[in-house]
């Protein structure tokens, strides 16, 4: 029998909130309602999704498996309907997101010489944005940086680049050439993203200062609050008066892949990955702008 969609994101709800009651809510359902289609889905698939008693509502094994699939598959079918409705428009269009510091244009250029008819929008996404875009069809191709989750996504690394540390321009450190991780060990930490990732410390998700985007973090490195750091080549696109960049010489690098959602079947988006993949192959100075618009003048001409 094939899955039901409406089924599963009631499914989806009640995972969520392991709570009939504030599920229905949450869907403008009656709860009785979404019961008898929670045991429906249970029929449909064979197996027990939850269990009740009076501790509350908790995921058996192979409901916590179907939690593990189901997103993807809601947001895929989510990216079909944007396909469909784009297609009747008549509209040939493919949308890249990028984050800070990626230089999109080059692959840009290239595959526009090839696919004149072609629209190319780009979106700028931050990290918890990468894999949520790509899965429900927001944007067709992603630049993201690492970690991402990789589930429902073809993930194909690009290049790597350095990343430096980011002081206020009154720190100790701030007019030196370079430093180490040991010379920043225990600084306060400004940081966005996944903490896990961060360099020289690791810290709890409710420690420190969390923001969302570049544009925050040198506000508060700025401010005094911490310091930070990024890729190199988001230096280029951003700075700050208050703000200093300073190399760490034994610092891990950054890594930029593209992305895919592993149901997205199109020669469109095969022929921008492919444009993709020859800019970063043409240079090595990934953070280094006027090199990557030669790049893609270069993919142009000789494909």
């Amino acid at each position: 029998m094939d899955l039901d969609l409406r089924k599963l994101r009631y499914f989806v709800a009640v995972a969520d909130q392991l709570h009939f009651g504030r599920a229905a809510e949450e869907l403008h359902i009656a709860q009785p309602v979404l019961s008898r289609q929670i045991k429906a889905l249970e029929q449909d698939l064979g197996a027990s999704l939850f269990t009740r008693d009076r501790h509350g509502v908790a995921l058996t094994d192979a409901g916590r498996q179907l939690s593990a699939e189901a997103g993807p598959l809601l947001a895929s079918a989510l990216a079909v309907r944007r396909r469909v409705s784009e297609a009747a428009r008549g509209s040939r269009r493919l949308v890249i997101g990028f984050r800070a510091g990626v230089a999109v244009i080059p692959a840009a250029r290239a595959f526009e010489a090839r696919h004149p008819d072609v629209v190319v929008d780009v979106q700028r996404i931050e990290w918890g944005d990468q894999a949520p875009l790509l899965l429900d069809g927001r944007i067709d191709v992603g630049y993201v940086r690492l970690p991402i989750d990789e589930t429902g996504l073809r993930v194909t690394p690009l290049y790597t680049e350095p990343r430096v540390a980011v002081l206020p321009t009154g720190h100790r450190w701030a007019g030196k050439g370079e430093v180490t991780e040991a010379d920043l060990a225990g600084e306060p930490l400004v940081w966005h993203g996944d903490p896990s990732t961060q360099p020289t410390r690791r810290p709890h998700p409710d420690a420190g200062y969390r923001v969302r985007g570049v544009d925050e973090t040198l506000e508060h490195v700025a401010a005094g609050r911490g310091i930070s750091f990024l890729p190199r080549s988001t230096t280029v696109f951003h700075s700050h008066p208050d703000v200093t960049y300073v190399t760490v010489r034994d610092l891990a690098p950054d890594q930029v892949c593209l992305a895919v959602a592993a149901s997205r079947t199109s020669p469109l988006v095969d022929a921008f990955v492919a444009a993709a993949r020859a800019a970063a192959e043409i240079t090595a100075e990934c953070g280094n702008y006027e090199m990557w618009q030669r790049a893609g003048d270069s993919v142009s001409r000789h494909g």
